[in-house]
């Protein structure tokens, strides 16, 4: 999974909204789990942290946003083959070089992710 399949709002510094499509075709369902195949936490986390990204305020060429804290994170019910996620992120504070937010990840309009405290921070990209 590497790309949103859809934006659907971004304002830099405030917030954003993606959207995800779950395919069964993805080849982490044959291991996790073959009888009952959810997508791993870890890569709703990581559709967290690239709409985190979009919301985040611009950095300067040589810099990104990176994953530092992820707190109160609950994970409510799975999300299977076929599901439509959508990630919505809110900035709730920002400095030059930290940012915090919170967010969730919803199915059907019933949350099944939630996260009180993401804080990215500002990294120089190695040449």
């Amino acid at each position: 999974m590497t790309a949103f399949d859809e934006v659907l709002d971004v304002v830099p510094g405030k917030r954003a909204v993606a959207v995800r499509n779950v395919p069964g075709t993805l080849t982490v369902f044959a291991t996790h789990f073959p009888r009952f195949p959810v997508l791993p936490g870890v890569l709703i986390l990581d559709d967290i942290v690239r709409a985190a990204r979009l919301a985040a305020p611009k950095v300067p060429q040589g810099s990104r946003w990176v994953l530092a804290e992820a707190r109160r994170v609950r994970y409510r019910h799975f999300a299977e083959p076929g599901d439509r996620l959508e990630i919505s992120v809110k900035v709730i504070e920002a400095t030059e070089s930290s940012v915090t937010f919170k967010a969730a990840v919803g199915v059907d309009g019933r949350d099944i992710t939630t996260i009180r405290q993401l804080r990215l921070e500002k990294s120089e990209v190695a040449a």
